[in-house]
């Protein structure tokens, strides 16, 4: 039987789901560093003894893939591999009532905004002066910034606000401070992300400010590209839209989940919207920013969705032709108002939907990548794989978007560097270029 302090604590942060959850496991890691404890991020070696699993509750697919990875750990504890292991995130929120009797092998469950016991637990405090600091996990050159915490909004179908509660925003001097510092190691490209970064700043500074919020940031020295994610289209600034226009270092990318293309849906998934004002924010978003590539994301298959829904949803993509989609079959979670509605709409039937929607994005995609043939555009480079440059435009997330493939047998080019390449050739979803 091992006894506390036969072997120097090491711990292992795995990380499951959405940016987010990697922020949060970012600011843990820097935080047991500061407290001079060995820690690392989703190490490969089996010399941890203690493991911290940071889930992810979201929807069926997620929720699994967590249950999977917490008894993969907790197999290894039985195997003596590791001594403890501590699950935290957003379905250790949710279910862990549940989950303590289910899995109680577990050694401690903590929830989304127990970054404090968690440390407890771990024989670390947490350090005030190391707000701001945050150690990477993902190449330097680009960084989630987390400007707020949880939602506000009242989606029927959405399970965010039981795991991360209501919407609180960062001050801006905080994230100013932590972009600043992001800059001083590199960072080139700030991706911000909120479970609504549309709502910022209401909380605290008692009106929308995220125009302000950009206007800072963009004047941080080192921060090339600012890219702006997940925007809600209710209530939706217009005031960003200038500032995007006007700063040079702001990408004109915009990633606005919409979540369907008809009236009655969107009504029942009580988005504050229609169709009709959602064509216009669009058109509006265009005309002020020529160029802009939006993301959208929808749902098929929600309560209700008959299939005159789902082809006025097919005719709002092909209408829109956004530049970037991505969709997801409906997932019933319980305690949302969609779970009080029948889940009327078989799981074949939904992936059918999906299926469909994508077979047409892929289409506008192509035709949108072609028509970029010949043009020239400032390049991030992120990888080398195989033969290949990897690298994206302005346009294009990491992980979730297009991609610019460049033959490295002819050309040497540097991870994290811009360069200037014209397109050649051009797929659905990746761009062909050659450096100029």
């Amino acid at each position: 039987m091992k006894t506390k302090g036969t072997k120097k604590t090491k711990v292992n942060i795995v990380t499951l789901g959405c940016s987010k959850n990697t922020v949060d496991s970012e600011v843990l890691l820097t935080q047991l560093k500061g407290n001079g404890i060995d820690a690392t991020h989703e190490s490969q070696k089996d010399d941890s003894n203690i493991v911290v699993i940071n889930t992810c509750g979201f929807i069926d697919n997620a929720k699994q893939e967590s249950i999977d990875t917490i008894l993969r750990y907790v197999d290894a504890k039985q195997e003596g591999v590791v001594e403890k292991v501590y699950v935290t995130g957003c379905l250790s929120q949710r279910y862990k009532d549940s989950l303590e009797k289910e899995i109680p092998e577990v050694d401690s469950w903590f929830g989304t905004r127990d970054l404090s016991r968690l440390l407890k637990q771990l024989n670390a405090n947490y350090k005030h002066e190391l707000v701001g600091e945050r150690i990477l996990t993902n190449p330097s050159h680009f960084a989630y910034l987390k400007i707020s915490e949880g939602c506000d909004r009242p989606c029927s179908f959405c399970a965010i606000p039981l795991m991360r509660g209501g919407h609180i925003s960062r001050p801006i001097e905080e994230l100013v401070k932590e972009a600043k510092n992001l800059a001083k190691n590199g960072t080139k490209e700030l991706l911000l992300i909120a479970q609504d970064s549309t709502y910022y700043g209401l909380d605290i500074y008692k009106k929308r400010v995220l125009s302000d919020l950009l206007k800072n940031l963009s004047d941080v020295e080192g921060i090339d590209w600012i890219r702006l994610h997940y925007a809600f289209p209710s209530g939706f600034p217009l005031d960003v839209l200038d500032v995007m226009a006007e700063r040079p270092n702001i990408c004109n990318y915009l990633d606005i989940p919409l979540q369907h293309g008809s009236s009655k849906m969107l009504k029942i998934m009580k988005r504050g919207t229609t169709r009709e004002k959602t064509t216009e924010l669009l058109h509006t978003i265009r005309a002020k920013v020529p160029g802009i590539a939006i993301r959208t994301t929808l749902i098929a298959g929600h309560p209700g969705e008959t299939e005159e829904e789902f082809e006025e949803m097919m005719d709002f993509v092909a209408e829109s032709k956004f530049e970037r989609l991505g969709v997801f079959p409906y997932s019933h979670e319980e305690n949302t108002f969609s779970h009080t509605m029948e889940d009327d709409v078989p799981a074949k039937v939904k992936q059918e939907r999906v299926d469909a929607i994508m077979d047409l994005q892929q289409s506008i995609s192509l035709e949108s990548n072609q028509s970029r043939i010949g043009e020239t555009y400032k390049v991030l480079i992120d990888r080398k794989e195989g033969g290949q440059f990897i690298g994206r435009t302005e346009f294009d997330s990491p992980e979730v978007d297009n991609e610019v493939l460049i033959d490295a047998s002819e050309n040497y080019l540097r991870i994290g560097d811009f360069t200037m390449a014209k397109v050649i050739d051009a797929t659905e979803f990746d761009l062909i270029a050659q450096p100029v």
